[in-house]
């Protein structure tokens, strides 16, 4: 769970992420190469979608504020049959936190505060 902000970052626990972060139900991992939202790729996310359980959905934070991610990139998971969620980051951090308190198997990618 997402314990608060830092600077453009993200504290998990005793962790801070300053540069973005991936969640899954199962870890936490710093996004070092998070690209802008409008150049957002799967390829991009890395193995985040390695899990035994395929997520519902993915929480796309984009920042300081709501951007929507390429068409492209949507379809590509939707063809997975992964939906996914744009809002700006603050607010995707929010969300991870209600939806995971319900046991929902999400994940999530959360671009700088910036």
């Amino acid at each position: 769970m997402v314990t608060g902000f830092s600077g453009r970052g993200f504290r998990v626990r005793d962790d801070v992420f300053p540069d973005g972060l991936l969640l899954s139900p199962v870890r936490a991992l710093a996004w070092r190469d998070a690209p802008a939202v409008d150049a957002l790729t799967v390829a991009h996310l890395g193995d985040l979608f390695d899990l035994e359980i395929q997520p519902e959905f993915l929480l796309v934070g984009t920042g300081a504020g709501l951007r929507q991610p390429p068409r492209a990139f949507v379809r590509e998971l939707e063809g997975r049959g992964i939906g996914v969620e744009a809002m700006d980051s603050r607010a995707a951090a929010r969300a991870w936190g209600v939806l995971r308190a319900e046991d929902r198997w999400i994940v999530a990618a959360l671009m700088p505060l910036v």
